[in-house]
Parts: C-alpha cells; structure tokens; sequence
C-alpha cells in the first residue's frame, strides 16, 4: 500500500527538519525532501547567533548541540564610527547569556539525528502528494515561484564574507560588531567558554569582496585586524572562505492553495512558506535563524491548536500564521534596514547622528534592557 503523508516539507536544512520534529510530535506523518546536495566541498564556515526562545526550541526537541559547539555569549560590544559604542551585557537580564554562537554543521547533525530516529518523519527524494505542503528551501527556492509567490528583493550594496580565525587572545564569551565606514564585522566567539577562535562576518561593499576573497590569507587577517583594532591580537585563519549577496526581501504572499498553483484536481491541497524561503534581512543584527524558527514554531503551533474537524490544509489557519509573522517581522525588517541604510551614508551629519544615537541608546536604560530582551527571544 503507498505510504500516505500529511504534510510534505521541501527543504532540509535547520528550518525544514525542526518543522518536521514538531509535526511529528503531534502524530503527522511528514515527508522531508532534501535540497540536492551542494556542488562545492567546501567545509560550512557560517554560525549562527540564536536567542533563547529558539535554544528552548531545540532543547525541545534534543537537538541541542554541546557546549563546545554552542560558544554562551555573555556581552556584546558595538562600536560605531566616530566613537560612538553601546554594551549589553548578560548580568543586568539575570540570565547565563544574551545569545548563543552555533556552529552550523554540529546543529545540522544533531538534528538530522533526531529525524533519523522519528518514525513519524520519512526522508524522501521528491515531493510526495500530501494536503499540506511547506516550503524551507532557503532564499533560492524554486517552489515559491511554482506556487506562484512572488520575491520582492531589496538588495544591498553589500555582499557578506564569511570565515573563521584563531585569535592570539581569549575571546572571553564576547560578540564584537564594528560599524565601519565600508562595511561591518562582527567576531562571533566560538569553541566554548575558554576559546579563542571566532567566527567573521564582513559586509562590505559589493565591489571589495573579489580583492578581498582573492587576497592571501596573512594579508586578509591583515586586513581583519586593521578593521577590529587588534582587540584580539594576531589572527591567524584557519578555513574557507565562503561570500553570498546581502538583500532585504519578502515573499507577497506566505500561503495558498496548490490548486490554483496549477496543481490537479486529485492532488488539491495548500502550501505554505517558513524561513529564508517566506523572508530575507541584514544579518547585522545576527536574527536569520531565529526568525524561521520563530516561523515553524508558530505554523506548528496553529496546526497543533486546530481545531479537530479542520484539515492541516485549511487556508483559514494559514492565513492567521502568515498574519502573526507578518507583522513579527515588520519590526525587525524595519531594524536592520534602517541601520545598514544610517552607517552606509558617509556625509559628516549622518556619522554624527548615528553616534549620537548610539550614546544615548547606551544611557537609555528601560528602553535598551527592552530591545536586548526582545532580541533575545523574551516577552
């Protein structure tokens, strides 16, 4: 007899099996498509900040990774341009740390070790008819424009680097930003407590990043530890570097029906968008993966909350998932945006008012402890 599914999941990565592990606690038989396989064999040099709502998440599903992969970060540190600097620190929030820095291989095995151990989750090779389908294929997805989803891309001047290096001091658990006059670089502390490796991000303009990548790797540290001051001393680089297009972009609609995707009649049913494929933001304040796991953790919630006479397909559920991170994402969309568009001007006024922001955001007391704990994940 053909195995029958509830809802199929295209995509694979962080997003699409976290959905899978929630949907299959509730008793759904899912279908995981994996992406194909990446051409290059590069090792994956990206980490990923993540917020306690989305640690509590994983925990939930023990996909966790152990500390040695998930470096606690107890302050951040943002520097602007023209002095202009601003601290969070985990102590004041009463809690163990402000984020956490994730590396992304470790977090990918833990959780497709979890799937291979859910009975309720079968790993397949192509799509499969289901009344339900989601779609977490990232920024590149095809299926969103099979649906018929347009993406409205905002790109960026801008394209990230992304690497990691050892540093000749402890990064003492510290996430450093630097706001520069080309660019922004964070140092993101890896390898646990005790370690002194980082992982870099460096968004620069669009027309450095082929010098950049093409330059021998004692003058790209060279140029690393120019750009962060030498706070951690002798760098020395130790993987790949990978660099992608920075954009800002939003699909128009989140959810509809296959039918009118030009689906057949037999294979009815709807879709819906979560992750990277549904939104795209500046990574600089480091909340990617947090918002598409603040996605699935919200459509598995509407799915679980149904109620029992109502299909996982039923337009009526997804159009309220679509409404609730619609307008979570408005916030941080409008961030992120407005900060790159505020340190990309280089005209005196501008550096100064940025600054001048950037101190009185530091004495703001009520106001900064209320946007380090939203971006921590907390109410």
């Amino acid at each position: 007899m053909a195995q029958t599914f509830d809802i199929c999941i295209r995509g694979a990565g962080i997003v699409g099996r976290t959905l899978a592990l929630l949907l299959a606690r509730e008793r759904l038989k899912v279908a995981l498509v994996p992406a194909p396989a990446p051409v290059s064999k590069a090792a994956d040099v990206r980490a990923y900040a993540l917020n306690t709502a989305s640690r509590q998440l994983l925990e939930s599903l023990r996909s966790w990774p152990d500390a040695e992969h998930a470096t606690a970060v107890r302050q951040m540190q943002v520097q602007g341009d023209q002095g202009g600097a601003v601290v969070f620190d985990a102590g004041p929030q009463g809690v163990d740390a402000l984020a956490w820095i994730v590396d992304v291989p470790a977090l990918e095995a833990r959780l497709a070790e979890a799937v291979r151990f859910q009975p309720q989750v079968e790993v397949v090779d192509a799509p499969v008819a289901a009344p339900l389908t989601v779609v977490c294929e990232g920024r590149a997805s095809s299926t969103r424009a099979e649906f018929g989803a347009r993406f409205e891309v905002t790109p960026y001047a801008q394209h990230a680097i992304a690497t990691r290096v050892r540093c000749e001091h402890p990064h003492g658990q510290v996430a450093r930003q630097w706001f520069l006059p080309d660019g922004i670089l964070a140092f993101l502390p890896l390898d646990g407590a005790e370690g002194n490796s980082v992982a870099v991000v460096w968004s620069v303009p669009q027309e450095q990043v082929a010098s950049l990548m093409a330059l021998p790797p004692e003058d790209f540290t060279q140029a690393l530890q120019t750009a962060s001051q030498q706070v951690l001393g002798t760098l020395t680089l130790y993987a790949d570097r990978a660099s992608w297009p920075l954009q800002l972009a939003k699909a128009d609609r989140w959810c509809g029906s296959t039918l009118a995707a030009g689906a057949s009649p037999r294979n009815e049913g709807s879709w819906v968008l979560a992750g990277d494929a549904a939104h795209n933001v500046h990574p600089l304040a480091g909340q990617g993966l947090n918002l598409g796991l603040a996605d699935v953790q919200a459509l598995a919630e509407v799915l679980r909350t149904r109620d029992y006479w109502r299909s996982v397909a039923d337009l009526r559920l997804l159009r309220r998932y679509e409404r609730e991170r619609k307008a979570a994402l408005v916030a941080m969309g409008l961030a992120t945006d407005g900060l790159q568009q505020l340190f990309a001007r280089q005209e005196a006024p501008w550096q100064a008012l940025r600054n001048w922001g950037m101190k009185g955001f530091e004495r703001s007391g009520p106001l900064k402890d209320f946007v380090t704990r939203r971006a921590m994940g907390m109410r």
